[in-house]
């Protein structure tokens, strides 16, 4: 009544499933729906709307609340949301914040003229102008030696083996934006990330919201910190500003508070920066695009797994295939997996490459013919014998491992490159590919495809070279021919 679902067929459906549940997360994310009704009362119209004059006023503290005392370090008096601006000032610090200890930033925007704690339409967000690291260890000096740079390291952690504590560090860039674009905000359904954000007030029956002002943080990278001395009077500061959309501003809240909570889950400030470093330095476009060819080739690469492992299953004969090949390339991703292992990589590459590593020595079982048989507790391995026609591949396997070896020595750095050649003089003695899993080497001809782009190989060579061979059998016993017809082949 039902038919047969491939597995294949699941995997793909999934991978679909997934794709277009995270292209409808992320359209809610940078998609706001605006109000249907302008004229209505469950509008909430945008302040700039009006062009009021504006001014931008920044100060530091040592609180964020701006007990103790604050400081004017900026302004701009004449303060024009839609143009962008940088500047570079030279901001003093307290006697606290050279003595480790901490600096906030507090910006404001407000009706120019007044000062920003008179202004009840004013919006303002306090930032930490300094974070806690590690200070750099000393650099080795060639000129000094090894020696000073020891005794240097000592001073640096205390002198007898103290434990290094983290130290101020200045962030050196304050990056502002504000949402320039009259938007009509729907009360009914707005936003939990912009509603933080956002600051209303009545003017009659209408509703409106004042500037929707953010303090990017993800642009505040560890390349950028100064560390923080005693003798530090005063420090450089970048001062940039830039409109920013509706929608960048919500993916930029989301990627923000990810980054907060991965350091409040123990990330250091060092690993939240290489997570800053995929949004900052990569265009969201080209972000984007990077994930679906990821996901496409996670897809690619699971498929080329499954028909790899289909294959070996139902392989009885190791006729036209290079057991050698099969033999080095086990050792190889031993080798790969113990070294990623001893380096104490990540679980989401160690696993596989693990898993590669158990089905490689299952191939080799099957390639050799190997069965163990248990006699007790003691196991006893036995080998199969081959055939004719399988005994006619070994010997091209090995007269290709011989010329293999004139390379092996002065070539060793390709010595992966190199295992791939008996499977390639076998195809060529023999004049044929039809024992190959091609399904297994399409899939991953697409993964690599998918990222280069421009894999150009040449495809009527190849098919000049070796024609489709009508007798050959497929994975799934099926040939072309019933009664095969064989053909004397000539060295």
């Amino acid at each position: 009544m039902f038919q047969k679902t491939s597995l294949t067929t699941i995997i793909v459906g999934v991978f679909i499933v997934y794709v277009l549940h995270t292209c409808w997360v992320m359209y809610g994310i940078v998609y706001t729906k605006p109000c249907e009704k302008p004229k209505g009362d469950s509008c909430i119209t945008p302040y700039l709307a009006g062009k009021p004059r504006l001014q931008l006023s920044i100060y530091t503290s040592i609180r964020p609340n701006a007990e103790g005392g604050h400081s004017l370090i900026h302004k701009e008096e004449e303060f024009d949301v839609h143009t962008r601006f940088e500047r570079l000032i030279n901001v003093s610090l307290p006697k606290k914040t050279r003595r480790n200890g901490t600096l906030y930033a507090m910006v404001f925007v407000h009706q120019a003229g007044v000062m920003p704690w008179q202004d009840p339409r004013q919006v303002h967000l306090v930032t930490q102008l300094t974070t806690y690291m590690l200070p750099k260890p000393p650099e080795v000096s060639l000129i000094q030696g090894q020696d000073e740079h020891l005794q240097q390291e000592r001073q640096s952690t205390g002198g007898d083996g103290e434990q290094v504590r983290p130290v101020s560090h200045w962030r050196s860039r304050l990056t502002l934006n504000i949402v320039a674009e009259d938007f009509l905000f729907d009360r009914d359904a707005l936003p939990s990330d912009v509603h933080r954000y956002m600051r209303v007030f009545n003017s009659g029956k209408k509703m409106f919201y004042l500037p929707l002002l953010f303090i990017d943080e993800l642009s505040n990278r560890v390349k950028d910190l100064m560390e923080i001395n005693s003798s530090t009077a005063e420090l450089p500061l970048t001062i940039s500003y830039d409109t920013i959309a509706l929608g960048k501003l919500r993916f930029w809240i989301h990627m923000q508070d990810a980054v907060y909570s991965l350091q409040q889950f123990g990330f250091t400030e060092k690993d939240a920066d290489e997570i800053k470093g995929i949004f900052v330095d990569t265009n969201l476009y080209f972000l984007a695009l990077t994930f679906f060819v990821a996901a496409f080739h996670l897809l690619f690469d699971f498929l080329a797994f499954k028909n790899d492992i289909s294959f070996w299953k139902h392989k009885k004969s190791m006729v036209g295939m290079s057991s050698k090949a099969v033999l080095w390339r086990c050792f190889s991703t031993i080798v790969i997996f113990l070294y990623l292992l001893d380096e104490q990589t990540s679980l989401l590459v160690l696993i596989p490459a693990g898993i590669g590593s158990l089905i490689e020595v299952w191939k080799v079982k099957k390639a050799f013919k190997i069965y163990v048989v248990w006699k007790g507790a003691v196991p006893q391995f036995l080998f199969g014998k081959s055939d004719e026609s399988e005994r006619r591949t070994e010997e091209y396997d090995s007269l290709a491992m011989k010329y293999l070896s004139y390379l092996l020595y002065p070539l060793l750095y390709a010595f992966g490159f190199l295992f791939m050649l008996p499977q390639l003089f076998v195809n060529y003695k023999l004049k044929s590919v039809a024992h190959l899993p091609w399904k297994a080497f399409m899939y991953k001809k697409v993964c690599l495809f998918v990222y280069s782009f421009i894999l150009q190989l040449p495809t009527c060579k190849f098919s000049m070279l070796y024609p489709v061979d009508r007798t050959r059998v497929n994975e799934y016993g099926v040939s072309y021919d019933e009664e095969p017809k064989r053909k004397a082949h000539k060295d």
